[in-house]
């Protein structure tokens, strides 16, 4: 994939109004990707492909957050997280509030995970 359109159900925070957004691969990252509103180029958010850089994160959506996307098979979601790059050489990654896309018709959400042991600025190992 080298460029994918997504449309938030609500808009993610900091970004309203923009609800549609363009996923866009970092070239020679594979999994790393930036996310930005459409008519509003200069706002932007790296996020991650949970899959590729962090396996054994395994975060649980709710019913209800899952019929918001239209999700009826956790094989068509995809999970990213944000990853904040930090003036020491370090990355954290939002654990607690991933963004899950519908990969079949790209709705997508930032979900707050409720009840979950995740944390809010997980450093991200070198991988």
């Amino acid at each position: 994939m080298s460029a994918a359109a997504l449309t938030f159900v609500v808009p993610p925070p900091g970004f309203a109004p923009h609800v549609d957004f363009l996923l866009e691969e970092v070239a020679g990252a594979m999994g790393l990707f930036t996310l930005r509103a459409v008519g509003a180029s200069e706002q932007r958010l790296y996020v991650l492909n949970a899959g590729v850089y962090l396996p054994a994160y395994n975060p649980e959506i709710s019913d209800q957050q899952a019929a918001s996307l239209a999700l009826d098979s956790a094989d068509d979601a995809l999970v990213l997280v944000v990853a904040n790059p930090g003036l020491d050489g370090t990355t954290t990654t939002n654990l607690m509030a991933p963004i899950v896309v519908n990969s079949t018709t790209g709705a997508c959400a930032q979900f707050i995970l409720d009840n979950q042991e995740w944390p809010l600025r997980a450093e991200l190992a070198h991988v």
